[in-house]
């Protein structure tokens, strides 16, 4: 639930006072504008998988935000191995519970790892984009992009995906989270022995490649 700060104006002996009171003094109180939240649901690239608490790109956002007294709260709802039909499953308590401002969705990368159907991954990023704007959120998607083995006819159609959706929603998009981490001639050097999850180095360039997209969704 959101804070809400409420400022109260308390006045007394005001009976047969009206005329002689400022109209500024007579109007109802007002409440403060609350901070915006920002819900992000991901995957494992976005809830610090083989890094220490604090590490990721979504805490080091959390970080930005204090640095440059920007007042929003993030709520970080990415669980390892989540795919976009977890997260679309997952979706409405998160809505409920959270109320959120902004929905940032980082999900599909383990779509294409299981070599689930394109049609899928479109179909459930579409419905979580427009189940968070029903509930009020802009949203922001983040894509992500799968290496060169899968082919490169796979390759443009799965990144299309993202692109997809957000022209047909009209929601944000950060076009490839692993930009300058994953398609850059040293690439290994930027991951864990896995090959699959960024060092905790990578995770300040993941968060340049989300900032702006999701800076101009904190000014709305």
């Amino acid at each position: 639930m959101k804070r809400r700060d409420c400022i109260a104006i308390a006045f007394s002996g005001l009976a047969g006072l009206g005329s002689g009171l400022p109209a500024a003094a007579l109007a109802a109180p007002t409440a403060a504008k609350a901070a915006p939240t920002i819900l992000v649901v991901g995957d494992s690239l976005s809830a610090e998988y083989g890094l220490a608490r604090g590490q990721g790109w979504v805490a080091l956002l959390e970080k930005r935000l204090a640095e440059r007294k920007i007042d929003a709260r993030v709520v970080n709802a990415s669980i390892s191995g989540d795919t976009t039909s977890g997260g679309r499953a997952r979706l409405a308590p998160l809505l409920a519970n959270n109320r959120p401002d902004i929905v940032v969705i980082e999900l599909g990368g383990n779509d294409a790892l299981r070599g689930l159907p394109l049609a899928g991954t479109r179909d459930n990023l579409s419905a979580m984009v427009k189940a968070a704007q029903a509930a009020k959120a802009r949203v922001l998607l983040v894509g992500i992009q799968v290496p060169p083995n899968y082919g490169g006819d796979y390759m443009q159609k799965f990144s299309g995906v993202f692109e997809t959706v957000a022209r047909s929603t009209g929601s944000a998009v950060a076009p490839f989270l692993l930009r300058g981490v994953a398609d850059v001639p040293d690439a290994e050097a930027n991951f864990q022995p896995d090959r699959i999850h960024p060092l905790a180095t990578a995770h300040p360039r993941m968060l340049d490649n989300v900032w702006p997209a999701l800076a101009p969704l904190l000014k709305n």
